[in-house]
């Protein structure tokens, strides 16, 4: 059984179905968006190996050609070379407009094979497998897809919506704790942007989301489905609501941008972080209660997340490059920076006229070099 979320978008409406077994029953679930029967699947090495053959046993069973695709794991391949070696590969298979592409992996493998399906032959469909906790919340949802440059993340890409998404529960337990408590800012991050009720579910609950207790898992992911969903239905392109859920996300990309994009800074770590500097930052500016900035950092605490500069071993930040890349952030316009800040618990708000000044005194006063 799964709950079925639907992401209502009019003629491009789909599906979000949360549950476990999903992966046994996906050709069966895939095959009605074919027309030739054959889909090529992108995934990374690492998931590739773990569930690979189980999903191709699935899309047989669901009278499916699986077409494999497997690149290097890691951000570092979400990038205009990996793009274009995806885009050759998928060529080579000569797939056609009724053929569909199946994101099999985090959101990494998710970001580039949506951008990937949308400029191959001007945009085919495509299917979303998520295999990571932070994906199945929050990238594999919203029809976002992007690849990295060196002068930012996520800055060239295109909104392309899947078709289906299948967030199976099951495929989690493989995932490394690390990888685990990454996604799990993501689903924090529903609560403290919107909804106080779940973010106070979590504060009793997400030790048992971490460690995976079945029931506390799926109303975990279910709910943050529930919430992008609605969200993403009511503001596709990012013209209103839906910015409030990049809370975080203004420091976290300056922060990944900083540190490489490798592993010493995992995204939903860099989430967790920027979180905690957004609601500090927002009562340094007197725009948010002090206990509810230390009761949100509690929480991301409590998850095992960085909540300082500090946390992030060997790389001593210098806040003036830290607000550079802030600056070339796509949501900044004529010098001026847009964060998600906060007014309280669940009381997220757009700011879309902050001076560079501020950030950079509070970043020092963060443990940033100036």
């Amino acid at each position: 059984m799964s709950q079925d979320i639907a992401v209502g978008l009019g003629a491009r409406a789909y599906e979000v179905k949360v549950g476990n077994g999903l992966l046994d029953r996906a050709g069966a679930l895939i095959a009605p968006f074919t027309r030739r029967g054959r889909t090529a699947v992108v995934s990374d090495e690492t998931v590739w190996a773990l569930h690979g053959e189980r999903l191709t046993a699935a899309l047989r069973a669901g009278g499916l050609d699986a077409l494999p695709i497997v690149v290097a794991p890691g951000e570092q391949t979400k990038s205009f070379e990996g793009l274009a070696d995806l885009s050759d590969r998928l060529l080579a298979l000569e797939l056609d407009r009724g053929d569909v592409v199946t994101a099999f992996g985090g959101g990494v493998v998710g970001d580039l094979t949506g951008f990937a399906a949308a400029i191959y032959k001007r945009g085919v469909d495509f299917v979303q497998i998520p295999t990571t906790l932070l994906a199945q919340v929050d990238s594999s949802v919203g029809g976002k897809t992007a690849i990295d440059t060196p002068r930012g993340k996520n800055l060239i890409g295109a909104f392309h919506q899947p078709r289906l998404v299948l967030a199976d529960l099951a495929v989690l337990a493989t995932l490394p704790p690390r990888e685990m408590r990454a996604g799990y800012a993501e689903v924090i991050k529903y609560g403290l942007l919107g909804d106080l009720g779940f973010f106070e579910w979590l504060e009793a609950e997400g030790a048992a989301v971490l460690a995976r207790e079945p029931a506390a898992l799926s109303r975990a992911v279910a709910r943050s489905v529930e919430m992008k969903a609605e969200i993403v239905a009511e503001d596709e392109r990012e013209q209103g609501r839906r910015a409030l859920l990049n809370l975080g996300h203004t420091f976290a990309h300056a922060l990944e941008a900083e540190t490489g994009y490798g592993d010493a800074l995992l995204h939903g770590e860099a989430v967790g972080l920027g979180m905690a500097l957004a609601f500090r930052f927002s009562a340094a500016q007197s725009l948010c209660p002090g206990q509810d900035a230390e009761r949100a950092v509690r929480a991301l605490a409590a998850a095992g997340l960085p909540t300082a500069l500090s946390d992030i071993p060997g790389h001593p930040f210098s806040a003036a490059a830290l607000v550079s890349h802030m600056a070339q952030d796509k949501k900044a316009e004529g010098g001026r920076l847009t964060f998600i800040l906060v007014r309280g618990l669940g009381e997220a708000f757009t700011a879309k006229d902050v001076a560079p000044e501020p950030v950079r005194d509070f970043l020092v006063a963060e443990g940033a070099k100036p």
